[in-house]
């Protein structure tokens, strides 16, 4: 049974209740992703309706690498029928192809690249300053997070030309961290290579992805942000300054810092939850704070969040949905006038209510379009009253996506 909560947005509240699964025919477009199943391919899929789905996928879709009950016949149930849908996550540290090349296999379920945005996709737009961002692709940019050289390897695939990792710091300066084990990072370091006379300055930190050893990280980010320019080594005179704005701190050059994951914690195959990058951030926030002598008042650490819930990141996703509609709707039969040419609703489904539901509700779609939010307990939430109120509550994806589609008016029946 699920319970609803506050309906928004002009939605009408419903009761889900327990049907049985009928076994779809099978996904209604092709993916470079190919499995041993026999999958169902219409010539021409179905017109898209009004609507679409934004799934989350740890704690939503996946326990670690194994599908939650309902998940992968939920999405072959939209494929099937022309529903667009995106996998929406503040998960990362790899391609976006390798991710979509697992979530397939894993789901059982073909998934193209464009029907997918993980916690550092919006970084793309740091490459060549789009949407009023600075420009970053030429400049020196250091990149934290993940498996050994995999975040660099992203950053490059995006278009950055100058990526550092902290492996290579470490090991072109043993001194700065004398508590590192050196042998963790030798197999990953690159030499660092800069104009001979020319100080090494770093224009901007990015967080791909939960880093693997907080402390050495914590001191590399301490020391820019501390620094002169971002140069690494140096002390800015401005630190501490009261006349200049946030007492001096991060105003003389440093470089900026990017998060692309607020979550402090998320859900895992451990039966309780671990912790994120938003851990990591609030305890580099933490330790930058208390250097700074800002122990007992707010300001100190001046940063940029992408991820759910920012607004960046939903905006971001509600373009990368709406190209993947307008893709289905040029490879579908039917009459131009059957086919719906605005996105109404896109249903966000969720199991973090301070990540998910809070990004969905506060939304603001440029376009006009909504953002139900509906919050599943087979995650980070499991019982109880949430903090951010969802549009419904349910137990899990299959529940969450019928209501969406009683929502919305669909007559197909749902397994």
């Amino acid at each position: 049974m699920a319970t609803l909560l506050a309906p928004r947005r002009r939605l009408v509240a419903s009761v889900i209740t327990t049907t049985t699964h009928v076994k779809p025919t099978g996904p209604a477009r092709q993916s470079t992703w190919t499995s041993s199943r026999s999958f169902h391919i219409p010539s021409k899929p179905p017109p898209p309706p009004n609507f679409a789905f934004a799934f989350d996928i740890d704690g939503v879709l996946l326990r670690g690498s194994t599908p939650l009950p309902g998940a992968s016949r939920s999405l072959r149930y939209l494929q099937d029928n022309g529903i667009p849908f995106i996998l929406l996550t503040n998960g990362g540290g790899k391609t976006e192809a390798q991710r979509v090349s697992d979530l397939s296999r894993h789901l059982n379920v073909p998934i193209d690249v464009d029907m997918f945005v993980q916690s550092h996709t919006p970084f793309k737009q740091l490459v060549n300053g789009d949407e009023g961002f600075p420009r970053l692709k030429d400049e020196c940019i250091l990149v934290l997070g993940g498996q050994g050289n995999e975040c660099r390897d992203v950053a490059e695939g995006y278009g950055f030309t100058q990526v550092l990792t902290p492996a290579d710091i470490i090991t072109a300066y043993p001194a700065l961290w004398p508590l590192a084990n050196h042998s963790l990072y030798t197999a990953h370091a690159r030499p660092i290579l800069h104009k001979l006379g020319r100080p090494l300055r770093i224009a901007a930190i990015l967080v791909f992805h939960d880093p693997r050893d907080w402390a050495l990280d914590i001191q590399i980010v301490t020391d820019l942000l501390l620094s002169e320019n971002g140069v690494l080594g140096t002390v800015s005179p401005q630190n501490g300054n009261p006349t200049l704005p946030n007492d001096g701190w991060q105003q003389d050059g440093q470089p900026t810092v990017y998060f692309s994951n607020p979550d402090v914690v998320w859900a895992s195959e451990y039966h309780m939850d671990r912790l994120g990058q938003g851990a990591f951030l609030q305890a580099l926030a933490g330790t930058f704070n208390a250097i700074a002598g800002r122990r007992t008042k707010p300001g100190g650490f001046e940063r940029i969040l992408f991820g759910k819930p920012t607004a960046k990141t939903f905006v971001f996703a509600e373009r990368k949905l709406e190209a993947h509609r307008q893709t289905l709707l040029a490879s579908s039969g039917g009459e131009e006038k059957t086919r719906p040419s605005k996105l109404e609703n896109v249903y966000m489904i969720g199991d973090n209510p301070a990540s998910d539901i809070l990004g969905a509700n506060k939304h603001q779609s440029p376009s006009g379009t909504t953002w139900p939010s509906i919050l599943v307990k087979t995650g980070v939430f499991k019982s109880g009253m949430p903090e951010y109120v969802p549009n419904a509550m349910v137990p899990d994806v299959t529940a969450a996506v019928s209501w969406a589609l009683k929502e919305s008016g669909w007559k197909k029946p749902f397994p």
